[in-house]
């Protein structure tokens, strides 16, 4: 049994003895993990509970320890639990029984449970205008752990990166190619060739033509009038200043695809908003709210001519006012509009369906599908998209108020799948310390010198490429397994760094829970000491080693916990001054699975990222404690090897669903 059954088990104890013994039925069933072993493995307070809900119902004043007495000897009969000790006036402290943990966890096979409820995920969503940065990977990082987690937890999961192909940061880029470089579409196609043949990125470049734009609009006013005619034409469609957009929107993409694929993020459906506009789905959406009267006309004040979706929070604020507002009196459909209308396909809820076509193929075979409109280019083979039970948008948080809108429109056409089918993953931004951003070449002042950290502008150009910051710490990575292995083949010490980088750097966006500013640092994300994930990778070689230096010796892990048949030198070596130190080993090493259904729970993969930590430093001090290897005695040193097999595991596991390879050295 694993610990949730286990836990499972005892909670369903504990009720049943509540309506047969006591003839109360509580709602929840509270538990507690004790800070130590030596407290219990599990506790519970609910006598305390039970002894109120008894008064409510029968107005008889119970005394809560005689009732923990009751429970007591129920859950006693357990063939897991060893003993119950009631604590204080009523506190139920489960004590399991060790020997046969170990034991059950030797036989049992671990991994992910089968797929059940299908859930989409949308996460990056990069507008397609330049190269992706930092905060960026963030979003990307947080929605592809996420992902995992739910996976692990036993979901179906469908990862969507939604293309804002028609927005105004893609009408400025191309504004910047017409108006500014005076190129057409074959003029881009010649500059992405010559830069491809260059070794050099066309996303880079339109970073740079991006803040040169930015620059003009200041400057030039009749420049800055024409984004209102591209955009307008970029949404129209069937035009060539469309036709260009397209091409640079999707050469974006495909360089963003590139570099998220070098943290470890993929992606199964790429949705395009130029196809939400003329597949007609805000259409349909549009005339379903009005025909429920979720929205109205505006025909006086600053909305006048415009479609509104009136809901009483944050009204009368300017900061939200705009964010209710779905179409604009000159006509044109808000983000907002477009995001219910995409929401209501993703949940399955709209009766229209995109057409598909192959857009990438990963080097294991593994396909990215993109939706078009054009029925002729359609492609067939593409799974089934869409129809999420659940769906998770990763959008950072000033995004908050139109996510609640979103939510509300949609759980107003259909009650039935109501507001809890829409989920906002928000997160807050990524900044740099003030070392980082010297380190990667922004020139700062004697105050910037003296902030906490230093904010970046997309607009201004001031940003870190995600790129670049991976190819920054990959150097540095190098750098340390270098001088740790310089005898190792280059194209080895090479992996292992950019193993290292990786995993340094997504522990660091992950650590934080997603409510929390991230200040990044390149020698804290890097450090070996520390909650870093290379102390975690650190950790994880160690414990492989174990297992790599008994194959060495030809010695099998299987005959070696043949020992472990003596139940009587188990039990006495669980008894033993170290035995609470063993225990306590396994037990963190067996709640991996409890710890991802938690995060998945509370949308909070900064849970995980904490208990893989806590397991990687638990183990560390338990291989300094105790001399696995050379342990004489057969039945400890099976214990012990039992023990450190399932921290391989469980580390391993939580390490990969972080999105973290464990290196062969370090």
């Amino acid at each position: 049994m694993t610990i949730t059954d286990i836990q499972n088990a005892l909670r369903e104890k504990v009720r049943v003895i509540a309506k047969e013994k006591l003839s109360v039925e509580p709602d929840h069933i509270a538990s507690e993990i004790p800070p130590k072993t030596e407290l219990g493995d599990l506790a519970f307070p609910i006598a305390f509970e039970l002894a109120k809900l008894i008064k409510q119902q029968t107005g008889e004043k119970q005394n809560p320890r005689a009732i923990a007495e009751e429970l007591k000897n129920g859950i006693s009969e357990f063939d897991f639990v060893d003993r119950v000790e009631i604590a204080g006036p009523g506190y139920l402290n489960v004590f399991y029984d060790r020997t046969g943990f170990l034991l059950d966890e030797n036989s049992a096979e671990t991994g992910a449970n089968e797929p059940g409820t299908k859930v989409c995920v949308e996460h990056t969503s990069v507008n397609p205008n330049k190269a992706a940065h930092i905060g960026h990977v963030r979003n990307a990082v947080l929605g592809d752990t996420f992902i995992r987690i739910l996976k692990a937890d036993g979901k179906e999961v469908e990862t969507q990166y939604y293309i804002d192909n028609t927005g105004v940061q893609v009408a400025d880029v191309a504004v910047g190619f017409m108006f500014i470089h005076n190129m057409n579409l074959d003029d881009i196609k010649a500059l992405d060739k010559e830069l491809t043949e260059s070794d050099k990125k066309f996303d880079f470049y339109c970073w740079d033509l991006y803040a040169q734009v930015g620059r003009a609009y200041q400057e030039n006013e009749e420049l800055k009038e024409k984004r209102a005619e591209v955009l307008h034409l970029i949404e129209e469609g069937d035009n060539p200043t469309a036709d260009l957009a397209d091409f640079v929107a999707t050469r974006n993409v495909e360089c963003i695809v590139e570099t998220m694929e070098r943290f470890g993020v993929r992606y199964d459906l790429l949705p395009r908003e130029s196809e939400i506009l003329h597949l007609k789905f805000w259409e349909k959406a549009f005339g379903q709210m009005k025909e429920l009267g979720v929205i109205h006309y505006e025909t006086e004040g600053k909305n006048a001519g415009c479609w509104v979706m009136p809901f009483a929070e944050h009204s009368g604020t300017d900061d939200h006012e705009s964010d209710k507002i779905l179409v604009r009196s000159n006509g044109t459909v808000t983000y907002t509009g477009k995001d219910i209308a995409y929401q209501m396909w993703k949940l399955g809820i709209l009766g229209m369906d995109f057409f598909y076509k192959r857009f990438h193929r990963y080097a294991d075979g593994k396909e990215i599908w993109v939706t078009t409109e054009n029925a002729d280019e359609a492609e067939s083979g593409f799974p089934a998209f869409g129809g999420g039970e659940t769906i998770y948008n990763v959008i950072d948080t000033r995004q908050s108020y139109p996510q609640e809108i979103v939510k509300k429109g949609v759980a107003a056409i259909d009650p039935e799948k109501g507001e809890k089918a829409s989920v906002h993953l928000s997160y807050e931004m990524v900044a740099l310390s003030p070392a980082a951003a010297e380190e990667l070449g922004f020139e700062l002042s004697e105050e910037d010198k003296g902030r906490t950290f230093i904010e970046m502008s997309g607009r201004k150009g001031l940003g870190v490429k995600a790129d670049d910051l991976l190819d920054r710490m990959e150097i540095k990575a190098l750098a340390e397994v270098e001088s740790r292995h310089p005898d190792s083949d280059e194209a080895e010490k090479k992996h292992i760094a950019h193993q290292i980088a990786v995993g340094a750097l997504r522990y660091f966006l992950l650590k934080f829970t997603r409510n929390t500013v991230i200040v990044f640092d390149f020698k804290e994300a890097l450090s070996f000491e520390g909650e870093t994930g290379c102390f975690c990778q650190y950790s994880a070689v160690r414990v492989n080693k174990i297992f790599q230096k008994l194959a060495e010796r030809d010695e099998s892990v299987a005959e070696i916990k043949a020992a472990l048949t003596d139940r009587e030198k188990v039990a006495e070596i669980f008894g033993s001054e170290a035995g609470s130190d063993i225990w306590s080993m396994l037990i963190l090493a067996a709640r991996l699975d409890e710890t991802i259904h938690n995060a998945a729970a509370v949308n909070e993969p900064a849970i995980l990222a904490k208990y893989t930590f806590n397991l990687a430093k638990a183990f560390n001090l338990f291989y300094h404690n105790h001399k696995i290897l050379p342990e004489p005695d057969a039945v400890k040193r099976a214990v012990l090897i039992s023990v450190a097999e399932k921290v391989r595991d469980s580390l391993t596991r939580s390490l990969n669903t972080l999105g973290i390879e464990v290196p062969e050295k370090m």
